[in-house]
Order: structure tokens, then sequence, then C-alpha cells
């Protein structure tokens, strides 16, 4: 990667070389490990449920909260012993499935860690780029896979986002981790994309429409509303994130 230059021709390191290094400072063994990219989306993916798992516990005794829901005619929002068997349930098919063939597709790809930070446009570039070619591999796979199958969850909710079949979460895992490697983005923009993918999956499976979702900040995308479609009607809104996909191909439904 080439470094930028000032007008003198002095090396000028980028704004994250600082953050790249002290995230690599003892840290390479954990960045190499074939194990960390499972590892890092099951965490992110609890931790990013927690806000939800709270709204859920405020809907049980709160009026307004459970007017956000988009089942809010259905009862009460799902309780905690269903947000444990769904944790459950998830963490058994990553243990035994994911995590080992993950590890594998890892190994095979021999991840390099660069000296150089991206600089701050890179960092940008690449995780748009992923987030786009992430959607469309997505959106193929998923029309695929819904013709074969029902895939949908009566009542929605954010840790259901990969409360599925083994072979499907692991798809979906292989999707976004062929997406970067096919972008052959930085770590860092790498970890930024798995970090900005699983908070808009969570966000499509929470079950709420809450005022401040990103869908309504960015019509681009499809939020919660645009997912809970598909799940209910099974034949439209493939796309996971954006909706430029299922608009270009018909199956686009604005409910």
């Amino acid at each position: 990667m080439v470094v930028p230059c000032t007008e003198y021709g002095e090396a000028q390191a980028p704004v994250l070389q600082g953050l790249w290094e002290y995230v690599k400072s003892g840290q390479e063994d954990v960045l190499r490990s074939p194990y960390l990219p499972a590892s890092f989306a099951f965490l992110a993916h609890v931790l990013l449920c927690a806000p939800f798992l709270t709204l859920d516990a405020l809907g049980s005794v709160c009026l307004r909260v459970r007017s956000w829901r988009m089942t809010a005619g259905s009862g009460p929002p799902p309780s905690l012993s269903r947000w444990l068997e769904c944790f459950c349930r998830v963490l058994y098919k990553y243990v035994t499935v994911v995590l080992p063939v993950t590890a594998l597709f890892n190994t095979l790809i021999n991840l390099k860690l660069p000296d150089v930070a991206p600089s701050c446009w890179q960092l940008c570039v690449e995780v748009v780029a992923c987030l786009l070619l992430f959607d469309m591999l997505f959106f193929m796979w998923h029309y695929v896979i819904s013709t074969v199958t029902i895939i949908g969850h009566h009542t929605p909710f954010a840790l259901a986002a990969q409360d599925c079949s083994s072979a499907e979460l692991l798809s979906l895992l292989l999707l976004s981790l062929s997406s970067a490697w096919m972008v052959g983005c930085h770590p860092l923009s790498e970890a930024l994309f798995h970090l900005i993918n699983t908070w808009l999956a969570v966000e499509d499976h929470c079950g709420y429409d809450l005022p401040w979702a990103l869908h309504r900040l960015l019509p681009c995308l499809g939020g919660a509303p645009h997912h809970h479609a598909h799940h209910s009607l099974q034949t439209i809104n493939y796309a996971p994130l954006f909706t430029h996909w299922d608009q270009l191909f018909g199956t686009y439904l604005n409910l």
C-alpha cells in the first residue's frame, strides 16, 4: 500500500495509523486466529441485540414502547425465557458448525496484516463496497433458498436474526467473509463492515419500527418493515440491506 505524501515529499501517516498500531500491538496472534471471525460475529450480534432486549423488557410494561412494535396487536414482546432459548440455539450452531467451517475458510485465505492503516476515504469506500456486494450476493442467495424452503419468524425479535438452520447461518457468515475478501479490504475496514452489517441485520429483525431507525434517515435502506414484510409474505423483499435489487427485479413491496 502506498503511503500518502505531502507537498514536500515527506511520508504522511494515515489518520487511523495510531489506532491500527494500537490494535496490532501484542495482538497479532489474535488477529490472525482463524477462529476470530466467527467469535467476533457471535459476540457482536449478542451485544448489539442488548438494546432491543431492553426494549422488549420495557414493552411488557410500557404501552408506548409496545406501540412501536410492528406486531403491536399480537400480544407482548418475546419473554426473557424465549431470548435465552434463542441464545442457546444460536450458540450451539456456532460452536458445532459455524466456528470450525469458518476457521477452515480463514486458514485457506491466509490473512495478512498490513503495516499501514487505511485512509479515512479508503475505509469508507471499502465498507460501502462490502455492504453493496454483500447485499447483492445475499439477494441472489436469498431468492434461491426462499424458493426451496419457507423461512420466517412469527414474532420477530433481534436475536432471531441468526436463529436459523446451521447451514443458513454458515452461509450468511461465509457470504460476509467472502464479500470482504473479494473487495480486498483492510482488516479495519472489514471489522467496521461486519459491525455495520450485524447492526443492520439486528435492526431488520428487531420487530420495531422505531422513530429513529436508520431506514427513516436513509431511504435507500429497507429496515425492519421491509424485512418483516418478507417474512410475512415470503415472495418479496429478498435483499437484506438496500431496496434497489428488489425494485429492479420487481420483488419490492413497501407495506
